[in-house]
Parts: C-alpha cells; structure tokens; sequence
C-alpha cells in the first residue's frame, strides 16, 4: 500500500494531479485506514494507464469513457493495441546521426547557417541532446533529395522554402485521406469504446489501408509528372526556337530539297530508280543549342539519362508537326 507521496513519486504524477484525477473519477478514490488515505497496485497501474494515453493525444473525457468500459468489462487491450497500430511509424526509414561536418561535406563544403536553422525548424534535423555539432536525420531520403537538388544548382534557402510548401500540401492530401476512411470505414467503430474484437478488427483495417495513401500519391505524382514534364519541356524548347538542331549526341536527319528534274526530253520507257529521284545521302546534321539546365534535368528524370536526346528530338518533331497543322489550318481558313 502507498501513502499519496508515495504513489506520486511512483506514477511520476504530481499530488494535486491524482487528487483531480480522483475527483473527476478517472481514478478510484483511496482506501481508508485509520486517519489516512492508502493507494494499492491497481491506482498505480491506472496512473501509468492514464499517462500512456495522454502520450497518445487522448483527451481527458475520452479517457474516461475508456476506462468506464473498462471498469464494466470490455478490455483495453484491443484498444490499445489499435492505437499501437496507428502510432506505429509509416516508414521503414531509420534515422540517422550526422555531425556538421558531415552535413557540409555532404552539401560539398558549403556551410549555411540560415539554412540548418530552417531544416531544425522543419524537423529535416533534429538536435542531439548534449551535442553542438551533431543532428539526428529522421528521414535520410529527404536529405538526400536536399543534396541531389543542391549538387544540381538549387540553393539550400529554395530547397527548404519548397520543402515548406510540399509539407503543406502533402498535410492536406494526408488530412483528406483521414477525414475519407473515418467516412466509409471506421465510423461504426466511433459511437462506442470498441470491444477487444471491433479493435483488433479496426487495427487490422489500420494495416491494410496503411500503404493506399503512399501508393495513391506516388501513381498521381508519377502521372502528373509525366503530363507536365511534356508539356514543360515543349515550352522551353518552343522558347529556344526550334529552327535549330538539337545538341549533339542528337542528330537530325536533314534531307536536301530534290534537284529541278531535268526538262522534257519525251517519253519515258520506264519509272525511275528511287535513287534517281533522292539526293545520293541523308546526311545527319548537328548543330549546338543551348537548353536550360533545369529542362535537361527534367527530362533526365522522366527518361534516364540515355533517352535525353531521343526525348527531346521526339518532342521537338511533335512541336514542329503541331505547328505545321497548325498553319495549314489558318490557311484553309483564310
């Protein structure tokens, strides 16, 4: 049996915050002996319940009802292996430790104050208690991507100010998907504190729809990237103008105009050779154009690195047939 201090300093709760707990019966009220109130095994277990919880983003109230279902003899344990299941980390990433001196070998000697600030401030880097000069990086991926989008030219305040703005937008998306499968999904399990059975059902439903939001964006992000990326790169070269040819290694057939035929002399015996009537070779010309770095980067990306000019020549033919039909058009018009 504990004394209140006692019991305080075991749970880690303050006195006045079991004395509440009590009062508002999330706590059973002590047992007593003679002058003084007592607390046994079961109050303790019940604070280290209540904290968990409360770790969990539960509410007071919410607790409350749990542990009434409890007292009348549905279990916790569904319910709190169905929170387990939920705060279980959504990625197979492990985090990583980094020194300063990593981070700036890694971003190739560039040291950015400013900008190891705003990762902090975004949870890119985490600090390590009792360290200076040393981070913890809870997504590698993301900091590779950091490094990638730096060696090619993007400044470390951009990449952040982007990181900001995607964060937004992939918090909406994640924001939707909850409020969708809350919806249609585990609503039934929400007018009541689930028994052991709707629980471990509701957490086996957490793990089958666990990697549909991750799969749904990376389908639609790899969609949208390959319509705009098209259309992307038919801007800038249109920009550039396309009466050049592309930059080696791609080469362009470019065929000379056919001779005047010669004049009349009579009739023909017999139908002309193809080689008669084609200039002796299709002699491929290449002549340097400038594209942004930023355009070849992109198309890099949608292709791979060895498609780069087969891709740019495939659009640039597809910007000339556009606009050829188009000027046959206006003239049909006209």
């Amino acid at each position: 049996m504990y004394r209140i201090e006692d019991l305080s300093h075991l749970s880690g709760t303050t006195v006045r915050t079991i004395r509440a707990y009590t009062d508002r019966g999330l706590l059973p009220r002590p047992e007593r002996r003679g002058r003084a109130n007592v607390y046994g095994d079961a109050h303790l277990a019940r604070l280290r319940q209540i904290a968990d919880l409360l770790e969990r983003g539960y509410s007071l109230a919410s607790i409350k009802e749990l542990l009434a279902a409890w007292d009348a003899g549905t279990g916790l344990g569904g319910v709190l292996g169905l929170v387990g299941e939920v705060d279980r980390p959504w990625s197979d990433e492990q985090p990583v430790r980094m020194t300063l001196a990593e981070l700036t070998a890694a971003f190739h000697g560039v040291t950015d104050l400013t900008a190891i600030e705003e990762a902090l401030g975004l949870g890119v880097l985490e600090p390590v208690p009792g360290s200076d000069d040393e981070f913890l990086v809870p997504s590698p991926q993301e900091l590779a991507v950091a490094v990638e989008l730096h060696a090619a030219g993007v400044p470390l305040t951009a990449i952040t100010g982007h990181l900001r703005e995607l964060r937004e937008q992939v918090e909406h998306i994640s924001e939707r998907f909850l409020e969708f499968t809350t919806e249609y999904v585990f609503q039934r399990f929400l007018h009541h504190p689930p028994s052991d059975a709707e629980a471990e059902e509701a957490a086996g439903l957490v793990r089958r729809l666990r990697p549909l939001a991750q799969q749904t964006v990376d389908a639609e992000l790899a969609r949208a990237m390959r319509q705009r990326a098209t259309e992307h790169i038919r801007r800038h070269l249109g920009s550039a103008g396309l009466t050049a040819a592309l930059p080696s290694p791609v080469t362009s057939p470019v065929t000379s105009p056919p001779a005047d035929p010669a004049p009349d002399s009579g009739p023909v015996s017999a139908a002309p050779s193809d080689s008669a009537t084609r200039p002796a070779a299709d002699v491929p010309v290449a002549v340097p154009v400038a594209l942004p770095a930023a355009t070849v980067e992109a198309v890099r990306e949608l292709v791979g690195t060895e498609r780069v000019a087969a891709f740019v020549a495939a659009a640039a033919d597809r910007e000339v047939a556009a606009r050829r039909m188009d000027a046959l058009a206006d003239d049909h018009q006209a």
